[in-house]
């Protein structure tokens, strides 16, 4: 051998002992990962790569991970024009991982949240990693719970739930989002008066917070203006939407309204038929269609738009991260929501067809 081939071999060999002894193991099972000479356990695999990229060799390092990944995404199977947009943002994202990733996604009905423990506890695949949009009930926390602790990633997107140790949420901070209703609230609703919250699923912790949050706002800022909170949840549904704002129209006194959720046409029917419309304040969420026609009417004001596609990108990379195949870690912030008024809304459609 050349005094420069010995030289090269000394310092190739000296830099796989540094890279052993940060792993624990020996210089062979270096030589094995980092060449792929042989057979090697995956978390060994892992260390080795590891403790490579922390020293800083200077070479191209072998992947970590052998065979698919696999990704079960549970969202609510609802004809809401939100979940549908979420659905199409989610077919868009997943068409752009790398093969190996493969996302399975679960559309839940009203019936199969309530089985999710039995969903999530079955799995005809190894899976690395779940994404969920679900209710926080003390079954859903015990059974991700259980998922997490068998050493899956779990990420929870558009609501969060409390009490289990996720790898992160992926949705908007949803007590800044009420907030933010409550402040335009505030400042459109120039009569003192009363404003109808209507909160559409208190059994998800984001309408829990967006109304906490709009209270919280309008009680700081705006004491010209009393909450009154409908006692029934209307679960999107436009005749309960309907029902909730005649009531308070026929009372008298009413000079805003915040929707969290949909049921949109009710309240719109409810406007024009007991003469609210362009005189009630309307603050509602999520930017379709139907809320553009609304606002360019002047019977909506501000749409609060949570960004279905930020969502599922942010929930994509953060379980990618967890499973080790995004080195860099995502932003933890939550993500940024839209707001959208007569100014800025656009003329092509929000959710294709």
């Amino acid at each position: 051998m050349s005094e420069a081939g010995q030289a090269k071999w000394r310092k190739r060999t000296a830099r796989f002992v540094e890279i052993a002894e940060l792993a624990g193991v020996s210089t062979t099972t270096v030589d094995r990962v980092l060449n792929e000479r042989g057979s090697v356990s995956p978390k060994t695999r892992e260390r080795v790569v590891a403790a490579a990229r922390k020293l800083a060799l200077p070479r191209l390092l072998p992947d970590t991970h052998h065979g698919l990944i696999h990704i079960d995404v549970l969202v609510p199977d609802s004809n809401a024009p939100f979940f549908a947009r979420l659905r199409q943002a989610l077919q868009r994202s997943v068409q752009m991982l790398d093969k190996r990733v493969v996302v399975h996604v679960v559309p839940m009905s009203g019936e199969d949240e309530e089985r999710i423990p039995e969903i999530v506890g079955r799995s005809r695949y190894r899976r690395a990693a779940l994404v969920v949009t679900a209710r926080d009930t003390p079954r859903v926390r015990d059974a991700l719970a259980a998922a997490i602790g068998q050493g899956e990633a779990v990420v929870t997107m558009v609501t969060d739930i409390a009490g289990i140790d996720r790898a992160h949420y992926a949705g908007i901070d949803n007590l800044r989002a009420g907030r933010t209703a409550g402040y335009f609230v505030g400042r459109l609703a120039k009569q003192p008066g009363r404003v109808l919250l209507l909160p559409a699923r208190m059994d998800y912790r984001a309408h829990i917070d967006r109304i906490e949050g709009c209270r919280m706002e309008l009680a700081e800022r705006f004491a010209h203006l009393t909450c009154e909170v409908e006692p029934s949840e209307t679960r999107d549904e436009d005749d309960q939407c309907y029902r909730a704002v005649s009531a308070a129209l026929k009372r008298g006194g009413l000079v805003a309204i915040y929707n969290t959720g949909y049921g949109s046409a009710g309240i719109e029917a409810a406007l024009r038929g007991f003469g609210g419309a362009g005189k009630v304040v309307w603050v509602g969420h999520e930017m379709l269609d139907r809320h553009r026609d609304y606002i360019e009417a002047g019977l909506m004001d501000i749409a609060i738009d949570q960004d279905p596609d930020g969502q599922v990108i942010s929930a994509l990379q953060h379980v990618l991260h967890a499973c080790r195949v995004v080195d860099e870690a995502p932003p933890s912030q939550p993500v940024e929501f839209r707001l959208f008024c007569s100014a800025n809304v656009r003329a092509s459609p929000y959710l294709q067809s």
